[in-house]
């Protein structure tokens, strides 16, 4: 039989293909701009005929309802990495939050410890060869398609063909259910002048022949709007946003100072508009990996001059981050950010950056504090972390000791709360007055 035959038979409608999932399935859906929300949206309108069925994945787009109260009882998510759409019923206890390094995410479905049932997903159409790929989003999907009961795929012609380890087979999809839908777009907060204040001191650290990971938000997009000075600049890194295409445009990230890879910009997913879509599609620059493969702090210590920057909610004067929650409360995920601090710290003239405002809450609250909130969690230890930058400055704070680590955060901090912080690291030992008031003169 063709491949042409086996996608007939396997093309249905939506309402058709999710009959494949029973209660007290495990299913998985692509995560970001892959959201395959004409299959999401079916399985929650099966949900009078379905019992403790659990959804898995990352930060997904969309409204993702199965989290709402009327759900309880036939859905319960897991989330892997939070986005706005779910947070909230984390925090009701409707769903749940799994703190985890990206890297590690694969594993637990190949050992067996998190085995899956179901694969939701959106590819591009099939080639002349009967392959077609994830576009935007590989993450951990490839790796769900090899483990899992039952796969189903939206075939969307406006999903981008992308290269790389993207591509899958007619023969291994259970269901094709076809669509014709812009996909889901993320549009990033438009950087502002604190924005830039930070991304300049980021750049001022970033050396020709980089090679960047960056993360979501005004900080890294402005990171890449003060790189048009820098040369041969490349990417590896878990996630793509739009900001690379200017610079890629350019000619500024060409690739060619990469020590692996060359030439190539190598990531996990991307996360932005059509414009980025457009970018991606049949684009031989971009080479599509699992995360497993991207975030492997191994692979990313290959790349010489590897610059890793991350964000942070809050940064103790120890050195401690807090990413994903406030408080007790979950707030996001671990993300890259670990797997991309060690591989950077390990990379031959590597860069790790945490990078953040200085304060929160139009600054009313310093984001430098004495300690974490009470419940926070710890993602980069004070172990880890090299680079701290705020729009005051930049700290580096690896092999200090606390009392270099207080005096470097409170210099970097909001002029408005130094004192404060100051206080607190007299009261801790951390400092002596005499020898503060030197350091910071």
């Amino acid at each position: 039989m063709s491949w042409k035959d086996d996608y007939r038979g396997k093309q249905m409608t939506a309402a058709q293909a999710l009959e494949a999932v029973r209660s007290g399935d495990r299913v998985w859906i692509q995560s970001g701009c892959g959201t395959p929300s004409v299959l999401v949206d079916q399985l929650v309108a099966r949900a009078p005929h379905l019992r403790d069925v659990e959804i898995i994945h990352m930060m997904t787009l969309g409204n993702a309802r199965y989290t709402r109260p009327e759900y309880e009882g036939h859905f319960r998510h897991r989330g892997l990495f939070l986005g706005p759409n779910v947070r909230d019923a984390v925090a009701a206890g409707r769903a749940d939050y799994t703190p985890i390094f990206l890297s590690e995410i694969e594993g637990l479905f190949e050992s067996g410890a998190l085995p899956l049932d179901v694969v939701l997903m959106q590819v591009s159409p099939p080639d002349v060869h009967g392959f077609v790929t994830l576009g935007t989003t590989v993450d951990c999907t490839l790796t769900t398609v090899r483990l899992a009961r039952t796969v189903i795929a939206e075939v969307n012609p406006q999903m981008p063909r992308t290269h790389g380890e993207t591509a899958i087979h007619i023969s291994h999809l259970t269901a094709v259910v076809e669509s014709d839908r812009p996909l889901l777009e993320l549009h990033t907060e438009p950087f502002n002048e604190m924005h830039m204040r930070v991304a300049r001191n980021v750049a001022s650290l970033i050396p020709d022949g980089a090679t960047l990971q960056t993360g979501i938000g005004g900080i890294s997009e402005a990171v890449l709007h003060c790189l048009d000075d820098k040369r041969n600049l490349g990417i590896h890194t878990e996630m793509c946003p739009d900001g690379v295409v200017d610079l890629m445009e350019s000619g500024v990230m060409n690739g060619e100072g990469k020590s692996i890879h060359r030439g190539k910009a190598v990531v996990a997913f991307v996360l932005g508009t059509k414009r980025l879509f457009d970018f991606i599609h049949d684009n031989p620059c971009f080479e599509f990996r699992p995360i497993k493969y991207t975030n492997d702090p191994f692979v990313v210590a290959q790349n010489e001059r590897m610059v890793a920057i991350n964000g942070a909610l809050q940064v103790d004067l120890t050195g401690q981050v807090c990413a994903d929650s406030l408080g007790t409360r979950p707030y996001s995920g671990f993300g890259g950010q670990i797997d991309f601090i060690r591989g950077a710290a390990r990379s031959k003239g590597g860069i790790p950056i945490i990078a953040l405002p200085s304060t929160a809450m139009h600054g009313d609250v310093s984001r430098i504090v004495p300690v974490l909130e009470p419940g926070a969690g710890v993602v980069t230890s004070r172990g880890d972390v090299h680079y701290v930058v705020t729009e005051h400055g930049i700290a580096y704070l690896h092999g200090k000791t606390l009392r270099e680590r207080a005096q470097a955060l409170i210099a970097i901090a909001d002029p408005r709360f130094q004192q404060e912080l100051e206080d607190f690291a007299v009261r801790a030992h951390y400092l002596e007055r005499e020898r503060t008031a030197a350091a910071l003169a």
